[in-house]
């Protein structure tokens, strides 16, 4: 090797092998606002119809009470992004279209058919519920099983750690709908 590269090539190495260090996130029970990323399967069973399977990425950032959903296909490609607020909530395609109303699961079953429960899925996701919802717990402490109106909400974690935030949510409701969202990175927002 040229003498004069060894110093470019050893730089390179070493750039290389250097990892930035994970970001250090806030106790579950502490966490407030956050994004993720996460890869979702969505299936709906209806009496006398074939099941409806869907599945793709979603980017989500809750922030403030504000929430900011872009879903994407498995391919990554963007089909919709849906803004909520306390006071309103809108829903914008691919293709332009834009639908609004001031309640997100309203216009949830509007667009979908099913009623989805966007006004708590970010309490649900950090094992959150108010009463008289029942929440389980695992040997560690940490949320296993929440039932909360009408819905059964399981969790997964990839580590024992007791504040470990879930990596696998499962939602359901009465047999008609399922949601699995395998989380791939939590963030907390400043």
């Amino acid at each position: 090797m040229n003498r004069s590269l060894f110093p470019l090539f050893a730089c390179a190495l070493l750039t290389a092998c250097a990892t930035t260090p994970p970001e250090k996130l806030p106790a579950r029970g502490e966490m407030r606002d956050f994004a993720l990323e996460a890869r979702f399967a969505l299936r709906i069973s209806q009496p006398d119809k074939a099941p409806e399977n869907s599945g793709g990425r979603l980017a989500w950032q809750h922030k403030h009470g504000d929430n900011r959903i872009l879903i994407s296909n498995p391919l990554g490609i963007g089909v919709a992004e849906i803004d909520t607020s306390p006071t309103r909530s809108s829903l914008r395609t691919a293709d332009g279209q834009t639908r609004e109303s001031p309640d997100p699961d309203a216009l949830m079953e509007e667009v979908t058919g099913q009623r989805l429960p966007v006004r708590q899925l970010p309490d649900w996701l950090l094992g959150r519920a108010s009463a008289p919802a029942r929440l389980e717990k695992d040997e560690l402490g940490r949320p296993a099983r929440l039932a909360d109106a009408g819905w059964q909400i399981d969790y997964a974690y990839a580590d024992a750690a007791p504040d470990a935030l879930p990596e696998l949510v499962t939602l359901r409701r009465n047999g008609e709908i399922e949601l699995r969202l395998r989380i791939e990175e939590w963030r907390s927002v400043p």
